[in-house]
């Protein structure tokens, strides 16, 4: 039968379609959403499709479709991220009603949050215990889905940003977000996936810490499968990008260049040092902030709100807490103001550990109202000790192997130098109770003795040795305030900079000089046998102890006769 002239082919079902709908159709083909009644078939069965599609829950509550297994890597909003083996490909690829497979069924609509539809359900007065009793975490349940929801960051999202300008025109360039932990990296990558069109633009997912070079080059085939026949993107998010070498990192080169994929990858470590130049030069790179008590407040108030608890001033709380004339059966949880004032100045900036906090306080009291007895009280009430349990962890930000290692060394080393011994003890604080080892303190004092303090006063050096020795003796904790008071000696002493400025000028001279380096003077040099003392070796040589007074003598080779190192300058030569 001749093909009508508004009708075209899918290049995936190979069905006849009319033109006008042809694109709707696409989406749904390729993303194995479409039923039966969505597809009319005319020709012969059309071969597998090797997109693979995520199945979604039907809830939002993280429970996978039955129609298929556990999703692979393509939708930024799965917590999956490896691409499944070649053994579980052939179920999860799309196939087209007609054939011996069946087609993955519509899941039903969710309330459009990244948590599910929490609010909703805790409308419908669904326990705020059945809500936190969960295997996910909070943090991941709350994550917001657009740029109103999303707190702290206004220096990067801001609405006279250059990222608001592109997310309005849907022009995604490639980036790098950079941020400690917790700041909201991984989040602005899931509203840039919301906020895009979904007929332009589709979205994968990898993290560094599981994905191999080879997955990577599967999603990067699909992308150019995706751009050839449908003329959609790819924006490829890389969580923990910093996790892939260098050889990994070179495999997104040529297709960020040519424009197949767009690369988004996130990182705590500072990209200059973790992510290859060629590549960098590729991205735009985007500091995201550590987030302030102010963003950290919003953030919990959010949290509270969708959750349903019932916040109460400090002040009164057995009167506020007592139950109302509406309250339902089941016991209301409430939390005092302070406790959330206290996770938010606890967490360091970092929301994910403050919301995750929350919730394990909030489990904590729940599970214990409810083992208390048959009949729990009508108000459960989350206190400051509750939330402080929740956070029992170092909430010092210090990555000892990365930038924020050398940024504390770099401030200690200044304070000293500048002889500010109160900033000096505070980032000496910063460092150990972060968990920083103290011999490599001790070394870098050392040093300091030397290199700062010098000729200003000699005992600095035996002062700082000592001090490095004992801590190699006695350990953490006990070493502690032994470098405290070395610490503070530094700070104190007197400082000289003669012996290092001078020793530098040395290296200068040596690096700068032209042509073969002046031998050594014939008087300066040693004439252990016959022969050297026949070619002159050691002649005319005056030991000083013989004279009295200055022996005028030259050590120095003659080119460089009169200089002082002391006073001198490259431009000297």
């Amino acid at each position: 039968m001749a093909e009508s002239v508004d009708s075209v082919r899918c290049p995936v079902c190979s069905g006849d379609f009319d033109s006008s709908g042809i694109n709707a159709h696409l989406d749904l083909c390729l993303l194995n959403r479409a039923g039966e009644d969505e597809v009319r078939e005319t020709g012969p069965p059309a071969k597998k499709s090797r997109i693979n599609v995520p199945p979604e829950s039907g809830d939002g509550t993280g429970t996978q479709s039955k129609a298929r297994p556990s999703a692979p890597v393509f939708s930024v909003f799965n917590t999956r991220s490896k691409v499944p083996a070649q053994a579980d490909r052939e179920s999860l690829t799309c196939k087209r009603p007609g054939t011996d497979g069946e087609a993955t069924p519509t899941p039903e609509p969710s309330s459009g949050r990244p948590d599910g539809g929490a609010a909703e359900r805790r409308s419908n007065g669904t326990p705020v215990g059945a809500l936190l009793n969960t295997t996910k975490p909070l943090a991941d349940r709350l994550r917001p889905s657009a740029l109103e929801e999303y707190f702290g960051q206004n220096k990067v999202v801001g609405e006279q940003t250059l990222l608001r300008a592109l997310l309005n025109s849907q022009d995604i360039p490639s980036l790098i977000l950079w941020g400690p932990p917790g700041c909201g990296k991984t989040t602005l990558a899931h509203i840039i996936a919301s906020a895009s069109k979904k007929t332009t633009t589709r979205f994968v997912t990898l993290s560094a810490t599981s994905a191999s070079t080879s997955e990577v080059r599967e999603v990067i085939k699909q992308a150019q499968n995706e751009l050839r026949l449908c003329r959609r993107r790819t924006i490829l998010f890389i969580d923990e990008i910093h996790r892939f070498n260098k050889s990994q990192q070179d495999t997104f080169l040529p297709h960020v260049e040519c424009g197949t994929i767009t690369l988004m990858g996130a990182t705590t470590e500072n990209p200059s040092f973790q992510v290859n130049s060629a590549l960098l030069s590729r991205c735009r790179v985007l500091v995201l902030e550590k987030l302030s008590v102010e963003a950290m407040t919003s953030i919990l108030r959010r949290a509270v709100g969708i959750l349903g608890l019932r916040v109460l001033p400090d002040k009164d709380l057995e009167e506020s807490c007592s139950p109302t004339a509406e309250q339902s059966s089941e016991p209301q949880v409430c939390i005092e103001q302070n406790a959330l004032d206290t996770i938010a100045h606890l967490c360091d900036g970092d929301a994910r550990a403050a919301l995750n906090g929350l919730q394990l306080a909030v489990q904590a009291c729940v599970a214990k109202a409810t083992a208390s007895g048959p009949r729990p009280p009508q108000c459960i009430l989350v206190q400051e000790e509750h939330v402080k349990e929740g956070l029992q962890r170092s909430h010092i930000l210090y990555d000892k192997a990365g930038e924020e290692h050398y940024n504390c060394i770099s401030a200690l080393h200044k304070s000293m130098r500048g002889s500010d011994e109160n900033a000096a003890l505070y980032w000496l604080g910063r460092m150990l109770e972060g968990g920083e080892d103290p011999l490599y303190v001790a070394r870098r004092l050392v040093r300091f003795s030397s290199e700062d303090v010098g000729l200003a006063d000699p005992a600095a050096l035996p002062q700082a040795v000592s001090a490095f020795q004992a801590c190699h003796f006695i350990g953490m904790p006990e070493c502690e305030v032994i470098l405290a008071q070395c610490v503070v000696y530094l700070a104190r002493a007197p400082k000289s900079v003669e012996v290092y400025k001078a020793y530098n000028g040395v290296k200068a001279c040596l690096r700068s000089h032209k042509g073969p380096l002046p031998s050594v003077p014939l008087h300066l040099r040693n004439a252990p046998t016959r022969l050297m003392k026949d070619l002159g070796y050691a002649k005319d040589y005056k030991y000083n102890p013989a004279f009295k007074g200055p022996v005028d003598q030259s050590y120095l080779p003659e080119e460089l006769r009169g200089i002082n190192f002391f006073t001198w300058k490259p431009s000297d030569l």
